[in-house]
């Protein structure tokens, strides 16, 4: 394996840690139950390495890289960053988190990259085209896993006992977006994070996906479609991925201007079916439509009952219907996640 991993588990986050009564996650003292749930996820990883690797993703993504690489020195540097790429009308192309990879033995920036498994090659093609000559190696990462770590119940309890896992942890910290998506875990091929983290269980991706509509998450492709969906429309700046104050970077004008102007009309919220409908009922981009018939927006994705639509914010405290295929419609109801800030026009 091309990288090291000892130096992951110092900042291993609190939760994930065990402790001598074997509490971090494991349902209790008596460890009845699994308090957590690893989600093997379809997602990809590059490697981007080379001198100028930091200057060259500054200038694709939305978020300041400067800041995950730790400039100035900063000693709170995270240790993963959520970005978007976006074409030149300032649309998403792909959604993105970067993990910082640092060694004592390496002098060049080390940045992982995560994507949907879908768009690996297009993503790699995409970050060539702009690489031009900047000393920058982009090569899939075909030897690591990439998971979803979900816990029922947050601990603060630390143990450096994860030491003994050197060689199988690559990464593991805190997921950058919100909270309430618990950590990611990046390792070695055939790793079973069971043996990683305590009183966990692995967990149906499904159940994954249905986590991540409840709490109006998007992620890969058919949440943020490709030339399609809005970045700040997409609650980009909710999840700590955009930087208003860096330089310049693909799609930035567009964006610095519906931020500037403090008026963003439509969302992507949770939205839970009456009833559960198969995916081949639901049309894509189905329309929502209030009682009177008027638009209120977009249906996105979902599992069964639960999803994502892109709403009109004046429409969601009305009676909302979904427009199936044939005609038919399905009563819908959406929220406002709690862990929005507050305003949410901001």
């Amino acid at each position: 394996m091309l990288v090291r991993a000892s130096w992951a588990l110092r900042g291993f986050p609190r939760g994930l840690r065990l402790t001598a009564k074997r509490r971090g996650l494991s349902g209790g003292a008596d460890g009845r139950g699994a308090a957590a749930d690893c989600f093997p996820l379809d997602r990809a990883l590059l490697r981007l390495q080379g001198q100028e690797t930091g200057p060259f993703l500054q200038g694709l993504l939305t978020n300041d890289v400067t800041r995950l690489l730790g400039a100035g020195g900063a000693s709170e540097a995270p240790r993963a960053q959520y970005a978007h790429l976006l074409n030149v009308q300032g649309r998403c192309l792909y959604d993105v988190i970067l993990y910082r990879i640092h060694e004592s033995s390496q002098e060049e920036t080390h940045i992982l990259l995560e994507c949907d498994a879908a768009v690996l090659d297009s993503l790699q093609k995409h970050l060539k085209v702009y690489k031009i000559r900047r000393k920058v190696n982009i090569t899939p990462c075909h030897d690591l896993a990439l998971w979803a770590v979900i816990p029922k119940v947050p601990s603060k309890e630390v143990s450096p006992e994860l030491q003994q896992y050197t060689g199988k942890v690559v990464v593991a910290t805190s997921d950058p977006r919100v909270d309430v998506m618990g950590w990611r875990l990046i390792t070695s091929q055939g790793t079973n994070p069971v043996e990683i983290v305590p009183g966990s269980k692995i967990g149906n991706i499904e159940d994954y996906h249905r986590h991540r509509y409840k709490q109006g998450i998007p992620e890969g492709i058919k949440d943020l479609p490709t030339g399609v969906a809005l970045p700040l429309e997409s609650n980009l700046a909710y999840m700590n991925g955009i930087s208003f104050t860096k330089g310049c970077y693909i799609g930035q004008e567009l964006t610095a201007r519906t931020h500037h102007m403090g008026v963003i009309r439509k969302r992507l919220l949770p939205i839970q079916l009456a009833v559960a409908e198969p995916f081949e009922r639901i049309p894509e981009g189905a329309e929502i439509v209030t009682e009177s018939g008027k638009s209120a927006g977009k249906y996105r994705a979902g599992r069964e009952e639960l999803g994502i639509a892109l709403l009109r914010l004046a429409n969601i405290n009305e009676p909302l219907h979904l427009k199936l295929s044939g005609g038919a419609t399905v009563n819908l109801t959406t929220s406002v996640p709690k862990w929005w800030p507050k305003p949410t026009n901001a």
